[in-house]
């Protein structure tokens, strides 16, 4: 491979890797404010025992459950960039 053609991948999945994290970082903090909102939404729920309590749990949760599922996904698009960066370094490392 042509090392400008390898230098630019590298520039460019570096770039993609900086966003993901910074997109991580982001996603972990909302996820750490809805989580708690779901787990006070849970207590009311229990205390209340009123349907829209429950109902208003339900909601809650199912939203932290979807942001837990797309920090799993952003999770593994930055464990898949990272390998791609090292797997390009390694390339500019062997002269290939």
């Amino acid at each position: 491979m042509q090392r400008f053609l390898l230098e630019r991948r590298i520039r460019d999945v570096h770039a993609r890797l900086v966003r993901a994290r910074e997109e991580l970082a982001v996603l972990d903090e909302q996820l750490a404010v809805v989580s708690e909102e779901a787990e006070e939404a849970r207590v009311r729920s229990l205390v209340s025992e009123t349907p829209l309590a429950a109902r208003e749990y339900g909601e809650v949760r199912r939203h932290a459950d979807a942001m837990t599922g797309a920090r799993t996904a952003l999770q593994a698009t930055v464990s898949d960039l990272d390998r791609r960066q090292d797997e390009l370094l390694a390339h500019v490392g062997t002269g290939r």
